[in-house]
């Protein structure tokens, strides 16, 4: 039994470094997110499988706090988060938009009856 556990640890030690590259290299903000987001996983799953070795249930707890602070930093990323390139984004289409026209005199509506003009009056 103590084999699962030692292969079980080595795969999650792997499985962190791998996901600290990602979070080291990642190319945008996105990535390093869910690469934050999968560590804080691995963490759990570490604490999971230490409970389970030692038979010791008191680091419980410490898995349901870990699964509550990822999933509101996940939250909170996904409803906040700017893109990274929005002020590029933003500049391009404003320099390809296409110039507003000046408005136009307003015209009569068809069947109106023409309004005497200043000069007109008797």
């Amino acid at each position: 039994m103590t084999a699962v556990f030692v292969t079980t640890g080595v795969v999650l030690v792997l499985a962190a470094f791998v996901t600290s590259y990602r979070l080291l290299v990642g190319p945008n903000t996105l990535d390093r997110v869910v690469a934050v987001d999968a560590l804080v996983a691995i963490a759990m799953g570490g604490l999971a499988v230490w409970a389970a070795y030692s038979r010791n249930s008191s680091v419980i707890p410490g898995i349901v706090a870990l699964s509550l602070i990822g999933f509101v930093g996940s939250t909170s990323v996904a409803r906040f988060r700017v893109p990274d390139d929005a002020g590029v984004a933003r500049s391009n289409w404003l320099a390809t938009a296409p110039k507003p026209e000046p408005p136009a005199e307003a015209a009569e509506p068809p069947g109106a009856t023409p309004r005497p003009e200043d000069g007109d009056r008797p």
